[in-house]
């Protein structure tokens, strides 16, 4: 075994190691897990077998073992990018709805302290009628 097959190999398991054990990998979802593991089983017998490797790649009808793991690298490379877009759509739409929120509360805190007559507004966040202050009688204008 020459020195970049270790190095390669020990960079693959700490990489592995650090994802699949951190604290943040709490949010991380199992699929994505086993697709990691997966992935870093191929690139560890890439490394070891990388004849093997060549000969998968002339049998899909690519030249060399190393254009097929960029031709992978690139796949998972846009699956990822297209993971993250969507992740932050619906945390950019959390966002909105949240700033909705607290906004249409504000409004009506104010309009409260004003003492100005409303209708009762459907909170966007609980759905609560009864949550929306209305003014007694007798400050009516």
């Amino acid at each position: 075994m020459i020195l970049i097959q270790i190095l390669l190999l020990l960079a693959v398991l700490i990489v592995l190691f650090v994802f699949v054990r951190s604290g943040n990998a709490v949010y991380v979802q199992a699929s994505k897990r086993i697709a990691l593991v997966i992935f870093a089983v191929a690139n560890v017998y890439a490394v070891l077998r990388p004849d093997d490797l060549t000969a998968l790649a002339h049998l899909v009808g690519v030249g060399r073992g190393t254009d097929l793991v960029l031709y992978g690298l690139v796949i998972a490379f846009i699956a990822g990018m297209f993971s993250m877009y969507q992740r932050f759509r619906v945390v950019d739409r959390r966002y909105t709805e949240l700033a909705r929120s607290v906004a249409i509360r504000e409004a009506e805190l104010i309009n409260a302290e004003r003492g100005l007559r409303r209708t009762p507004v459907v909170s966007v966040a609980s759905g609560d009628v009864d949550r929306a202050p209305i003014r007694s009688d007798e400050h009516a204008l």
